[in-house]
């Protein structure tokens, strides 16, 4: 599991008991440090002129941290490498989509919450890996106040694109995850685990 920006790896385990009995939980910190506290996966900066903006070059040393991890995981843990899931909120789950799409062969199923596919921080020419084993769950509030839900719309034809089988659903929240919404990723997982 991947947190959000200025979080940590406390705030996704909540959902831990509530996943399938199957599956074995980490919940990762993000290696940025944020003052007072929190994590960051990359910096996002705050400019008058430009508005919003984030670090691409953290954020891809972040991707690629996390697909070293996987591989650590699977040696370290009882893992099935073939069975391996992503659960991202916000910018975990910006991170998830660039982890998945750049290393298709290290994953199964992404669990995208509150996030967008930044195709800035994806390998170079990942057009050309092979995605049919990939299946996409995702969500997005729909008066998401953090990021737009226009962005998020733009997922589904995206992956459909790239021939990935994926899910896409909108619930009348915010930047969170909404019971219903909850409800929805849980029986995916099970179905698709």
């Amino acid at each position: 599991m991947f947190h959000g920006y200025g979080s940590n790896e406390q705030d996704l385990f909540s959902f831990a008991s509530e996943l399938p009995e199957e599956f074995f939980v980490i919940s990762v910190k993000a290696p940025y440090p944020m003052q007072p506290s929190g994590n960051a996966w990359y910096a996002i900066y705050f400019d008058d002129a430009n508005g919003k903006f984030s670090d691409d070059e953290q954020a891809v040393e972040s991707r690629n941290l996390i697909a070293k991890f996987i591989d650590e995981a699977i040696t370290a843990y009882p893992i099935n490498k073939n069975k391996v899931t992503l659960l991202g909120f916000s910018q975990g789950s910006i991170l998830s989509y660039a982890v998945a799409l750049s290393y298709p062969e290290k994953v199964k199923n992404i669990v995208a919450l509150s996030g967008y596919v930044n195709k800035d921080i994806i390998k170079s020419g990942f057009e050309n890996n092979n995605f049919e084993h990939l299946n996409f769950y995702c969500s997005h509030g729909t008066v998401d106040q953090v990021i737009p839900i226009e962005w998020a719309r733009k997922t589904k034809p995206f992956l459909d694109n790239l021939n990935i089988k994926n899910t896409y659903s909108e619930f009348p929240v915010g930047h969170g995850v909404a019971p219903q919404n909850f409800y929805e990723l849980k029986e995916w997982l099970e179905k698709n685990g």
